[in-house]
C-alpha cells in the first residue's frame, strides 16, 4: 500500500511539473525586437533569423549579441537604427536563441565559431561589433593561425566586454545534462529564467541604472526564454561548454584591423581589470564607459555609436 501511495504521489508530482512547464511555455511567434527587414540564413539544417537595415551599398556591419540565458539580437535595440544611417547593419539571433531555430543540440563553442565564420563569409570584408563570448567567436573566425590557415577578413572590430570564458572552467557535464532533462531540467530552467531572476541579473550585473531596463524589455527576455526548446543552448552556456579555447588576446592582436574594446567601469561579472589586461596584451584600444556594467551600448547609445564609427573609420584607413 505504501509503495502504491508513493508511486501515485510521484506520478502526480511529475504530472504537476509537466503541466507547470507547459503552462509557462510561450506559444506565440517572437517578434523581432529591431526595426528593419527580417531575413533567414539557412545553416546546417537550421533557420537562423536576422534583421537588417540601412543601404545595402553602405559598408556591412554585423552585430553579434552576447551569450546568456536570454540572449537575442535585441541587445542592439538602442544603437541599431543609428548605426544603420551609414552602414548596412545585420543582426542575427544566434542558433538556439531569439527567433532562430532551437534544436535540442549539445551546443558548443566550436559550433558557434563555425556559425560566425560561415555567416561573416557571406559578406565582403564585414565590420563586426560583438558582445561577450561572441567577440571570441568572431576573433576565432578571423584567426589565420588555425588549422585551415584562412580566416574571415574583417573591416573593423569592436568588442563589448569580450571574453573567451563566461562559464565554469572546466565545464560541468552534470549541470548541462540536468538542464537538458525533460521535466526537472525544464522546471529548473524556468526558475533560472523567471522574471524575478531576469530582474535580479539585470539589476545586479547587466545595468548600472536602477530603473533599467524597461518592463517591456524584461517581458521580451522572459518570452524568449520560454519558447519551445529554449533551455538547450543556455544549458551549454551555464555549464561552461560555450567557453572558447581561443587565445583571445593573441587573436585580437593578429587582426588585420585595429581592435577596440569597450568596457563598463562598474562591471563586476567581467571586472574592468580584465579589460585592461586584455587590451594591453592585445595592443587594442580600450574605451571605458562610466556608469555602465556589461551593457554600455544600451545605457549610453550615443557615445557607443560614436565609438563604433571612430573604430570603423580607423579600420578602413588601415585597410586602405
Amino acid at each position: 500500500m505504501r509503495l502504491r501511495n508513493f508511486v501515485g504521489t510521484a506520478l502526480l508530482g511529475a504530472g504537476a511539473v509537466a503541466t507547470a512547464n507547459v503552462g509557462l511555455r510561450h506559444r506565440e511567434p517572437l517578434e523581432s525586437p529591431l526595426d528593419g527587414d527580417e531575413g533567414t540564413y539557412h545553416w546546417r539544417g537550421m533557420d537562423v533569423a536576422y534583421t537588417e537595415a540601412g543601404d545595402p551599398d553602405d559598408p556591412d556591419l554585423v552585430l553579434l549579441h552576447g551569450i546568456n540565458a536570454a540572449g537575442s539580437s535585441g541587445e542592439w535595440r538602442a544603437v541599431f537604427d543609428d548605426l544603420a544611417t551609414d552602414h548596412h547593419v545585420i543582426a542575427p539571433d544566434l542558433p538556439g536563441y531569439g527567433r532562430s531555430d532551437r534544436p535540442p543540440l549539445r551546443y558548443s563553442a566550436a559550433l558557434y565559431e563555425d556559425f560566425v565564420a560561415d555567416f561573416l563569409a557571406t559578406f565582403e570584408t564585414p565590420a563586426v561589433v560583438a558582445s561577450s563570448l561572441s567577440a571570441a567567436y568572431t576573433a576565432a573566425a578571423a584567426d589565420t593561425t588555425g588549422a585551415s590557415g584562412e580566416g574571415v577578413t574583417l573591416g573593423g572590430f569592436v568588442g563589448v566586454c569580450p571574453t573567451a570564458v563566461a562559464g565554469p572552467s572546466p565545464p560541468k557535464p552534470w549541470v548541462r545534462e540536468l538542464l537538458r532533462a525533460p521535466l526537472v531540467g525544464e522546471a529548473a530552467f524556468n526558475l533560472l529564467a523567471s522574471k524575478p531572476s531576469i530582474r535580479y541579473f539585470n539589476a545586479d550585473h547587466g545595468y548600472y541604472a536602477e530603473d533599467a531596463p524597461s518592463s517591456a524589455w524584461i517581458d521580451y527576455e522572459w518570452r524568449t526564454t520560454h519558447v519551445e526548446n529554449a533551455r538547450f543552448a543556455p544549458a551549454s552556456f551555464i555549464s561552461g561548454f560555450l567557453n572558447s579555447d581561443l587565445d583571445l588576446a593573441g587573436a585580437l592582436q593578429s587582426l588585420a584591423v585595429p581592435a577596440t574594446i569597450v568596457w563598463g567601469r562598474e562591471a563586476d561579472v567581467s571586472p574592468l581589470a580584465e579589460g585592461r589586461d586584455l587590451a594591453d596584451a592585445a595592443d587594442a584600444r580600450l574605451v571605458v564607459f562610466d556608469r555602465a556594467r556589461l551593457l554600455p551600448h544600451v545605457e549610453h547609445p550615443d557615445r557607443f555609436v560614436d565609438t563604433v564609427r571612430e573604430s570603423l573609420t580607423a579600420g578602413r584607413m588601415t585597410a586602405a
